[in-house]
């Protein structure tokens, strides 16, 4: 029996408390771990989608969180056993609502074919990061994205690269993002994104532990 499970997540007042406390903090250090001159890397995507599967986990055990998904299924991140629908992680850096990216290619026939035969298929896990500024993290459902869909239509709820440019995929525009998460559906937790300047934390301290053991 399929159920929305992920609303779980939104209605556990202590876990609610948790992630507002502590997801600024394990995204700051996802930072440090792949920062090179101060600057941070394209992988931090990938660190932090880690960090969110990590907090399903946390919330669902092991063995109800699937993350060994096909690479043909690419709009899916993770998951989760018993939810009704697979799951899609987004985040986005500053204040704003646009670059969030449906679909990575460099192929200007995938982009083409995916924004002819588009419609959402994946309920959204949305963090907005705005550093030492107020943002959010939001679960939207599929039937919210599908709403705001039907409302805009494709022409105004993607966004596809310019023509002549080496395309890098096909984005929800900002202005279909801002409905989905302002959409009565939503479920947001309002995340305060500071961090103490006194975050202790080495990336190469695990590594060092690791080569010291026998």
């Amino acid at each position: 029996m399929f159920k929305d499970r992920l609303v779980e997540i939104f209605e556990d007042r202590f876990l609610i408390k948790k992630i507002a406390k502590k997801l600024p903090i394990l995204f700051k250090i996802a930072e440090i771990k792949i920062s090179r001159g101060g600057r941070v890397g394209m992988e931090i995507g990938v660190l932090r989608e880690q960090i969110i599967i990590a907090l399903l986990i946390y919330k669902f055990g092991h063995k109800d969180v699937i993350t060994d998904i096909p690479t043909n299924m690419r709009e899916i991140d993770v998951i989760v056993k018993g939810h009704s629908n697979p799951i899609s992680i987004k985040t986005k850096t500053g204040s704003g609502f646009s670059g969030v990216k449906l679909i990575w290619t460099v192929d200007w026939e995938q982009v083409e074919n995916f924004a002819n035969s588009y419609k959402p298929q994946t309920d959204i896990l949305f963090s907005q990061v705005v550093w030492d500024k107020k943002g959010i993290f939001a679960y939207i459902p599929l039937s919210v994205q599908r709403e705001v869909l039907d409302v805009l239509t494709i022409e105004k709820y993607i966004k596809l690269p310019k023509r002549g440019t080496n395309p890098r995929g096909v984005e929800i525009s900002s202005i279909a993002l801002k409905e989905c998460v302002l959409h009565d559906d939503t479920r947001k937790i309002f995340i305060d994104w500071k961090v103490s300047k006194d975050l202790d934390y080495n990336p190469y301290k695990e590594w060092v532990e690791l080569w010291a053991r026998d």
